[in-house]
């Protein structure tokens, strides 16, 4: 049987070999689309393909699943030998207000997960704002504690801000690895061109989140996906998202949040016998995002930090039936997939408290894209 592409080179402190294909656990299959409760079937399924075919690294966190990823995680990888996977997890920051909330919450993490170390641990989600935490007397020190006791074997942090706020950050602690938004369309739309030189720059290797961009990338534009298919029959338009990830030299890990087997074998499958984007591959990327671009759609990636809404707006599927509009351009279809939405979660009822914009890792202004949104539904519903 073929196996998922590991990477044999060894990166700076860590020596070890995960796969290239690392499984995110922030997006499984759910019973029903309007709760969390993971369908444990299904993703058990998905897990040990994934497992079978040489996949070795998967990466949960704290919040994922409003909390149910780690219990699901730590069930499902009992049943493999320990010292044949990776486990990552992450601290929440802003669940943080002390030092004993980091003890607590570690110590629960561990728990949840059922085993008795981390492979790999992140400061979850750091920006400017939320790297204070990190400053509380202590804190660091625990961490770094906790890996000379064994229970963090690498210790890394993701990150959603300015490659000066990034610099300023791996400069003042040791770190193992870092995690950065990588991918075609936010290597200039968010420069992550250069956070990944600055990364490269200080030797710490990289690993990859939302490669696909929270499954934009998947999807795109009818004259984006075109574009793939006629340079590649045979691929799927999310595979070449992949792919120009997992093709920089400091990449460690690309993580794909998986949420059907159809994925899942889609990912092993582009990172099997794996060979990096060339120069006429990029060629037809750039010409599937010139086109996409023409397209005027929300930077959102459905990661759900800025939910709760204190109004009950559910942000992330308005922006998602807003940008489907906008990809598609089928207003009849708009107004029925947006009036889906229950009234009470639906983009009036924003009244701009900028609560969600402390937690948004992109950025949105999402207060003014809820006025477009709504501005958007009641224009094309007084046309149809």
């Amino acid at each position: 049987m073929k196996k998922v592409h590991v990477k044999k080179k060894k990166f700076g402190p860590i020596q070890e070999n995960p796969s290239l294909l690392g499984f995110g656990c922030m997006r499984f299959p759910t019973l029903t689309d309007d709760k969390p409760d993971i369908d444990e079937e299904k993703a058990l399924e998905m897990i040990d393909y994934a497992y079978r075919n040489g996949v070795n690294y998967f990466d949960t966190a704290y919040p994922y699943h409003e909390g149910l990823s780690e219990p699901f995680m730590g069930k499902a990888l009992k049943r493999y030998p320990r010292e044949s996977f990776y486990l990552a997890s992450k601290m929440p920051g802003w669940e943080v207000d002390s030092l004993d909330d980091v003890k607590r919450i570690f110590y629960e993490q561990l728990k949840r997960c059922q085993v008795e170390y981390f492979d790999y641990y992140l400061c979850h989600a750091l920006n400017k704002k939320g790297f204070e935490v990190y400053k509380i007397p202590g804190v660091m020190d625990f961490l770094y504690r906790m890996k000379e006791e064994g229970k963090i074997r690498y210790l890394g942090f993701s990150f959603h801000d300015t490659p000066e706020v990034l610099e300023e950050i791996i400069r003042a602690h040791t770190w193992d690895f870092v995690q950065l938004q990588i991918n075609y369309l936010d290597w200039t739309f968010q420069d992550a061109k250069r956070q990944y030189e600055i990364v490269k720059d200080y030797g710490v290797p990289c690993i990859v989140m939302e490669p696909v961009r929270g499954g934009t990338l998947a999807t795109l534009s009818e004259d984006a996906r075109n574009i793939f298919k006629k340079a590649k029959p045979e691929a799927s338009v999310a595979s070449w998202a992949i792919r120009y990830a997992a093709s920089f030299e400091n990449v460690m890990v690309v993580l794909s949040g998986m949420s059907n087997m159809e994925q899942t074998r889609d990912n092993i499958e582009t990172l099997t016998d794996f060979s990096p984007i060339d120069d006429h591959e990029q060629a037809v990327i750039d010409r599937a995002l010139e086109a996409f671009l023409e397209k005027r759609t929300i930077p959102c990636t459905k990661c759900g930090y800025c939910m709760p809404c204190p109004e009950g707006v559910d942000i992330p599927t308005v922006f998602d039936k807003y940008n489907q509009y906008a990809i598609d351009g089928q207003s009849g279809w708009f107004i029925h997939r947006y009036e889906k939405i229950s009234e009470e979660q639906r983009a009036n009822r924003c009244i701009a408290c900028g609560v969600c914009l402390e937690h948004c890792p992109q950025d949105i202004d999402i207060p003014k894209w809820m006025e477009e949104v709504e501005s958007a539904y009641e224009n094309q519903k007084d046309r149809s």
